[in-house]
């Protein structure tokens, strides 16, 4: 299940509402707003990333993946498809979706090596994929953006056995078909992470891990497409040497054999425990981000999250993590406190292998915090360090936002060519991640107020 973006620029006025029908900047007839920009900008495929970690680390892993659901609750054995797997679209399929379809297939063949393909006109596919408004989903998941069922083939069938041990992924030994529910009424790029993280659970682990900085399988939403790390994990589902049924420990006791052979690279790095994430602090952090909390439950949230980091000792993404969370929670009341939030999880994150996408977040933090204050030419540097990390990570959304508020930097440093230039640039990236006309402006109008503010500063 991909849980509702909970990662949003909030430097203005604690993210209220913004009046959307205007941009609060005027630009010359034919210049530089998006009417005049018809393509949707999408990523070529590219192999992820190799994982940067241990074997053994990536072990325990896979484990907890495996084994492990959402809830906590425990799955007896391990479950997949046998032979190949066909996949199939229904309802009212997006124009985009074609495209990130194909290329996200091609790099499971290719990366994972999984014998998956769309399914022929009129084949019964082992994964469907159905398209309904975003309202009609949220009615059944509030909290989620998308979500994967086994053995059901409609959104009526789910609700009518929902609490029934039909849909129970611990009942089953095999799977056979899964249906893939996705908003058919929400952003290109909302679509193809829906894609990435459902597609890949539907076939492989059930389970997200917070401690994970380098996978999608990670209910903090910074990593949005398959990483090298995810692709290992689908190739060790699917090893001939594993089979349906097996429980953990006849699955670990092939594991270290199996990384060494798929991950050379991983024996000649050096082990650092897992843990898994204690109930309270993952309560903490949906607490932290739930989008019509009011701001002080957000806050206190937040700094429940720091104080439970600090008592369990972790010095990886999670406790970065929650500093992030005070900083956001902070920024209309204390910006300065924010800063230093932001900072002290920026520095964490920059130690962390394969957290580059993490501190790319942080970076357009205070890249906004910056161009609030009046600080164009620091607004840039943040910029600048963030740009190759989010084109890695085939972020759309993120890209243009660093974009538009490098192009309102230039604008205050007197370089309004430059600026128009780059605001253009940003456009085909902007469509792609937010979709619709008006959720662009919307964008641009928050990110020319930051603009306003700094000059009023």
């Amino acid at each position: 299940m991909r849980l509702l973006p909970v990662f949003v620029l909030c430097a203005v006025t604690a993210c209220a509402p913004l009046q959307t029908s205007e941009v609060s900047k005027s630009y010359p007839a034919g210049g530089t707003g998006i009417d005049r920009v018809a393509a949707v900008q999408g990523f070529a495929a590219r192999p992820g990333s190799a994982p940067l970690r241990s074997n053994a680390e990536m072990a325990r892993d896979f484990l907890d993946l495996e084994f492990r659901m959402e809830s906590g609750r425990a799955l007896p054995t391990i479950s997949r498809f046998e032979g190949p797997i066909s996949v199939s679209m229904s309802g009212d399929v997006p124009a985009t979706v074609g495209r990130d379809l194909q290329s996200l297939i091609a790099r499971l063949r290719g990366e994972a090596g999984l014998d998956v393909r769309l399914a022929e006109p009129g084949q019964s596919a082992s994964i469907d994929i159905a398209f309904h408004p975003r309202a009609e989903l949220q009615r059944v998941v509030p909290t989620a953006a998308c979500f994967v069922v086994p053995r059901v083939t409609s959104l009526a069938e789910y609700r009518a056995r929902r609490n029934s041990a039909h849909v129970d992924w611990a009942m089953l030994t095999r799977r056979e078909h899964v249906q893939i529910f996705v908003p058919s009424d929400t952003s290109p790029q909302e679509v193809r992470d829906c894609l990435h993280e459902e597609l890949a659970q539907a076939m492989g682990p059930l389970n997200d891990l917070y401690r994970l900085p380098d996978s999608v399988f990670n209910d903090d939403n910074f990593n949005t497409v398959l990483t090298g790390f995810d692709m290992l994990m689908l190739r060790l589902h699917y090893s001939p040497e594993l089979q349906n049924g097996m429980n953990e420990a006849e699955v670990a006791s092939r594991l270290p054999a199996l990384l060494a052979w798929l991950n050379p690279a991983g024996e000649r790095v050096g082990p650092t425990p897992g843990q898994l994430s204690p109930r309270p602090w993952i309560d903490a952090v949906s607490a932290a981000f739930a989008p019509r909390s009011s701001a002080a439950s957000r806050m206190a949230a937040a700094e429940r999250m720091l104080s439970i980091a600090r008592a369990q000792g972790w010095q990886d993404t999670r406790l970065a993590f929650s500093h992030f969370a005070v900083g956001r929670s902070s920024v209309t009341s204390d910006p300065q406190a924010a800063v230093a939030a932001f900072a002290e999880a920026g520095r964490i994150f920059r130690r962390q292998r394969g957290a580059t996408i993490q501190a790319a977040h942080v970076d357009m933090q205070m890249a906004a915090l910056a161009l609030s204050a009046g600080q164009p030419a620091q607004t840039i540097k943040f910029v600048d360090r963030a740009l190759p990390a989010v084109r890695q990570a085939e972020n759309a959304s993120l890209l243009a936002t660093l974009m538009l508020l490098k192009s309102e930097a230039l604008d205050a440093l007197g370089q309004p060519a430059a600026a128009r230039e780059l605001r253009l640039d940003s456009q085909p990236w902007a469509r792609y991640g937010f979709g619709a006309d008006h959720q662009v402006r919307a964008r641009m109008s928050e990110i020319a107020a930051l603009a306003a503010r700094g000059q009023r500063s």
